[in-house]
């Protein structure tokens, strides 16, 4: 049985790899959502992604499409308690930006859309510099207090913006960020090393890096020649005209076969290793797509893989 993890310095106890909830109400319909649902928590699974703003990029949608989803689901299988539910705020079309008054009113939306009297986790979803940080984390902290939200997090925000808002919390006692969710994986190691991962490290947050699979690059898909019919297409197979692209598929190529795994198990191994990193976030918008990613929770790469593979991607 896989082990949870607890995240950060919060007594959330969470499974090794985190449902990103992106395609639910994009390319997975409620019929498919439920069914991805179900099967991630029957195979022990228990810690779900979301935003308010997902899928407003959609055509017809409005943004919510994803939490809405999430809600009935959690409703019509009674089992709230028994799941992690992370979403953010900042993004959604009615809802921009990280004003004490937005965060507050976006907070409520998002409840509503879940059917649930609390958030376990509320990120900031892309860190607005215009506002003080005072500001942010003091709104955050009135929903802590009010019992909307258990503990809160940020993504997409520098290392600098990061320190001043830890310390500001800690400075008055307020709610202080457990973690913290980049953009980090085999072929974008440069968007979390470095700064912001050692602010990291000794402040305590974990790190729940989103983009894991590089847009599904790293699940070995991609292949030259290969025409692969998904929305992201472009955005993957773009790693596969660099060197360090194809020198990263031909290591985990390498340890998949030594493992009898997918090679989306391996990338995803790697980086639940990496310092910080608490879990992984992947989609899927099919149930045939999890095993590859709920085989994190199992798979332990020795420490000459975990090398191969890092020094693949320098």
């Amino acid at each position: 049985m896989t082990v949870l993890r607890t995240l950060g310095s919060s007594d959330l106890e969470i499974f090794p790899l985190s449902l990103g909830g992106n395609v639910f109400g994009w390319t997975a319909d409620e019929a498919a959502s439920f069914a991805v649902l179900d099967a991630y928590t029957a195979a022990g699974g228990n810690f779900v992604d979301t935003a308010d703003s997902y899928s407003a990029w959609v055509e017809g949608n409005r943004g919510g499409e994803s939490e809405t989803i999430i809600g009935k689901w959690i409703k019509a299988r009674g089992n709230r308690s028994d799941v992690v539910i992370a979403t953010k705020v900042s993004q959604h079309p009615e809802y921009p930006g990280l004003t004490a008054a937005n965060i507050k009113a976006a907070a409520d939306a998002s409840l509503r859309r879940l059917d649930t009297d609390y958030i376990d986790l509320y990120y900031t979803h892309f860190d607005k510099p215009e506002v003080p940080v005072e500001e942010i984390i003091g709104a955050l902290d009135e929903l802590v207090r009010a019992g909307k939200v258990r503990y809160i997090a940020a993504s997409n925000i520098s290392a600098d913006r990061l320190r001043a808002s830890l310390e500001f919390s800690d400075r008055e006692g307020l709610a202080r960020y457990v973690a913290l969710q980049p953009h980090y994986n085999l072929v974008s190691r440069d968007t979390y090393e470095g700064e912001l991962r050692d602010l990291a490290e000794r402040s305590g947050l974990a790190a729940v890096p989103y983009y894991a699979l590089a847009s599904g690059f790293l699940t070995g898909k991609y292949r030259p020649g290969a025409d692969v019919d998904s929305p992201r297409a472009g955005a993957a197979a773009e790693h596969l005209r660099t060197e360090r692209g194809r020198k990263v598929l031909a290591a985990l190529d390498e340890t998949a076969e030594a493992h009898g795994v997918a090679v989306a198990t391996v990338a995803l191994a790697w980086l639940a290793a990496q310092p910080t990193v608490a879990a992984p976030i992947a989609s899927a918008r099919t149930v045939e797509q999890l095993p590859a990613l709920l085989g994190v929770g199992e798979l332990r790469l020795t420490q000459e893989e975990l090398a191969r593979l890092t020094a693949a991607s320098a």
